[in-house]
């Protein structure tokens, strides 16, 4: 199969026209203004990236530019006049900086530079440092980072890609403060700053939103964990983030900005490789890109399409099968650009991704390493899809988006539930204490409770369909001043089917859909009050109907409606105001304040239906920055947190050993963070971060009471999040001939923590480290790659959790992956 793939690359290429040079002239109708605002519009129009290095120079005003002309000319007509001039960096970039001041007698020290990652450019050009000025784009209003008041962690692309691409946990490996639960790619749940609600995948909404570019990636499901090819960037916001982006960023963002189609030339590339893993099975990945010009008006096209098997390496002995949670994931990203003139433009774009798991990555605390005693299989089958309109317009000073998606994402999850649970079929149990009609009270059910020689299984379904748009006009941030003025809607609907199975008999339990429709309309400004003082401050109004229903439940239960279906309003106001000050060269100091909401919506408890309300955090964060990113020898960031959490939505297990979900009371979290950066040399950086979580349920909810009275001291700490961790991590590059060689080494350590609420989700995991090495030697048309992951090849326990049907299912643990070790190559043309 490789092999067929690469002739067909090789084909692609051979056919591409390849007659594309720098030099080629393009046509600009570029007004003359702000250079922040102008810019973005030449860039766009001459199909390249222009950077800005001194933040001063963004005030400056510039030409207007019309007429056919290469961009070196069209960028030199505009700063004709101003005291500023353009760096060719690549074929594809510029940066404009300030012009030298003559007959200075002493000059200032330059910039620390790094080495570039790729190739040399040819002796003709001068190469820039990597010492740009940063904008925040998940602000909304482009603004520098130097002046947002809070903690944001941007991942570069190539950073993302170095090493091989191993989606969401490329991330998690750079990051201390986000975390993540390890039941398996395609079904995990995220958390950032020890906002964390569950272990599961039930009807609440995520916690920390995903956004593609300005497209929502999913409400109440699960983390697609899309593949990261061709990624121009990765954004994180720290903390709640609900005046921006609304519902379901308690903890913050995570934005991902794919590359851009790029009208100036065809360009393909291919990465190929291979991975063994010890005590495991082999892998191997492959992918291409492909970026292709079409017609002669700036109409562009970008492919991304990918293949990854990663080897099993768990044993089921009871079974004769060895190596049997491998992984596969097909993929593949579309975005067509259109140039409608005018500075009007719209992409046209798709996402599809499936994942497969042979079965559960989870094995047995009491026997063997990697051994697990599952008496039936356990897979997983993942499937996303995703449609997007975007509209783009420059006015000047100003712009519009309207970002339209559609969203379809199925789950389906078959789990070990061969034993009774603790709960009987016989008794009410503690959930008859929380006021919902009881199923056995109305309909006599079949007794489905098998002996414990028979196995039996769980089949679980989800289903989300999701229309996203979001439309703003915002005037970026310059001359001191930038706002953002918009409005959103978004309808949701989610279903949870469930059923025994034994063999070839299937027993439908009660499942529930929701129902989610949102209005949101949202503002936000900043300005600059006196030279070293900025401040910022917005609003949200929020407008939510709920509503949802039970499924596959008796005759008789559906009869007492007022317990299998619900419908009601939430308005909510969602205020924001942060304040940064510069009082010293490289040093700011901020404080903030945030807030963000859930919706509330229907979970099954048993064989009851219950209601649960919205939950609210309000977060106070201070911290100070010192230094510039990649600019000064040293960098430093240090922020702490403080939130309330009110009505926590969590899971939990029910009397009858299901998970659900209910408001389980209110809470508060105390965060540390910081982060270091050290340059000592241009081709050595060393870099540290570290996160400190204090959590804490301190105000059980009094209809959850009757749940947690067996063992109310096993409530505790917000589950899933670590109480600290810390990450580390070096880098060096450098030429070895005519070659760039790099290579990366990094360690995590994850703290303690517990797999969930509840006396029945009170085990323990975390507390293990991770390590990893990654080189690569070569240049911009061609390169070899090592990389080996797990170096010291530790067990650990990542997840706690194995399948919550199984009595005793205090025996799972999840642990990382064995050693890998994965050699690539990768080919551009």
């Amino acid at each position: 199969m490789e092999r067929r793939l690469g002739l067909v690359a090789a084909a692609i290429v051979l056919c591409l026209p390849m007659q594309a040079k720098a030099a080629e002239e393009r046509a600009f109708d570029v007004r003359g203004g702000s250079l922040s605002a102008v810019v973005p519009v030449i860039s766009r129009q001459g199909g390249v990236s222009i950077s800005v290095a001194d933040a001063r120079l963004w005030k400056a005003r510039v030409r207007s530019v019309r007429g056919r002309m290469p961009v070196d000319e069209a960028i030199r007509r505009l700063l004709a006049g101003t005291d500023a001039h353009a760096v060719r960096v690549s074929a594809t970039s510029w940066r404009i900086e300030r012009r030298p001041a003559p007959q200075r007698a002493r000059a200032a020290p330059a910039p620390r530079q790094l080495p570039q990652p790729r190739a040399r450019e040819p002796a003709n050009e001068v190469v820039a440092a990597a010492a740009d000025t940063i904008i925040v784009t998940a602000s909304k209003t482009d603004l520098p980072y130097s002046h947002f008041a809070g903690v944001v962690t941007q991942l570069d692309g190539g950073e993302l890609a170095f090493g091989g691409e191993r989606g969401m946990d490329s991330i998690l490996s750079r990051t201390a403060t986000v975390s993540s639960t390890h039941l398996g790619s395609g079904r995990n749940k995220l958390f950032i700053r020890g906002i964390a609600d569950s272990s599961f995948t039930g009807p609440t909404q995520a916690t920390v939103g995903q956004y593609l570019g300005d497209i929502r990636l999913s409400y109440n499901a699960p983390d697609p964990d899309l593949r990261l090819y061709d990624i121009d960037n990765v954004e994180i916001l720290e903390g709640p983030q609900g005046t921006l982006y609304g519902a379901g960023s308690l903890g913050g963002i995570i934005r991902v900005v794919p590359k851009a189609p790029d009208p100036r030339g065809p360009t393909v590339q291919a990465i190929a490789g291979v991975a063994l893993t010890q005590h495991g099975d082999p892998g191997g990945d492959i992918a291409g890109i492909a970026n292709l010009p079409v017609g002669e008006d700036g109409h562009a096209l970008r492919l991304v399409g990918y293949m990854i098997t990663d080897g099993g390496y768990i044993d089921n002995p009871l079974r004769g099968q060895k190596d049997v949670n491998r992984t596969h994931i097909r993929g593949g990203r579309g975005t067509f650009r259109i140039e409608a003139g005018d500075g009007w433009a719209v992409d046209i774009g798709g996402i599809y991704q499936s994942i497969t798991s042979d079965d559960a990555q989870y094995a047995d605390k009491d026997t063997a390493p990697l051994t697990r005693r599952s008496m039936i299989e356990q897979p997983a089958k993942t499937r996303y899809g995703l449609g997007t309109l975007v509209v783009m317009k420059d006015w000047g000073d100003l712009r519009f988006q309207s970002s339209n998606a559609f969203i379809d994402h199925r789950l389906s999850e078959r789990f070990d539930a061969s034993l009774p649970h603790g709960g009987e079929l016989d008794g009410a149990g503690p959930g008859a204490a929380v006021g919902m009609v009881d199923v056995r009270r109305l309909f006599a059910p079949i007794d489905i409770t098998p002996s414990r020689d028979v196995p039996r299984r769980l089949e679980q379904h989800n289903v989300t369909r999701m229309f996203a748009s979001e439309n703003r006009i915002w005037r970026p941030y310059h001359d001191g001043f930038g706002w953002v003025v918009g409005a959103s809607f978004i309808a949701n609907r989610a279903r949870q089917d469930r059923e025994y199975a034994y063999g070839m008999l299937r027993t439908p339990l009660p499942g529930v859909t929701n129902r989610v429709t949102e209005w949101t309309g949202f503002a936000e400004a900043t300005r600059e009050l006196l030279p070293g003082l900025v401040a910022s401050g917005g609003l949200r109004l929020s407008h939510v109907r709920l509503g949802g229903m039970a499924e596959d439940v008796p005759f008789a239960l559906a009869e007492a409606e007022r317990a299998t279906t619900a419908s009601r309003h939430e308005t909510d106001l969602l205020p924001s105001a942060s304040l940064l000050a510069m009082p010293l060269d490289n040093l700011r100091l901020y404080a903030r304040y945030q807030e963000g909401f859930r919706p509330g919506g229907l979970a099954i408890d048993g064989n009851f239906v219950r209601r649960f309300r919205n939950d609210r955090v309000r977060t106070w964060e201070a911290g100070v920055r010192f230094g510039d990113r990649k600019q000064t020898l040293l960098d430093a960031t240090l922020s702490v947190s403080h939130s309330r959490w009110q009505n926590i939505q969590a899971d939990f297990i029910d009397s009858n050993g299901f998970p659900t979900t209910a408001n389980i009371g209110d809470g508060r979290i105390t965060s540390l963070s910081g982060a270091l950066a050290m340059r000592p040399t241009a081709a050595l950086t060393f870099e540290l971060g570290a996160v400190y979580n204090h959590s804490r349920v301190d105000d059980l909810s009094p209809e959850i009471l009757p749940v947690f009275a067996a063992a109310p001291a096993r409530l505790g700490r917000i589950p899933n999040v670590a109480s600290h961790a810390v990450r580390g991590s070096i880098n060096y590059a450098t030429n070895v001939g005519d070659e760039d060689f790099r290579i990366n080494g990094w360690a995590n350590y994850i703290g303690p923590s517990r797999l969930g609420i509840g006396p029945l989700l009170g085990e323990s995991q975390g507390d293990y480290v991770d390590t990893g090495l990654a080189m690569r030697i070569g240049n911009d048309r061609r390169g070899l790659s090592l990389t080996l992951t797990n170096l010291f090849d530790s067990r650990g326990n990542r997840f706690s959790l194995g399948t919550p049907f199984v009595e005793g299912n205090a025996g799972f643990l999840t642990p990382l992956r064995p050693r890998t070790l994965r050699i690539a190559v990768d080919v551009a043309y």
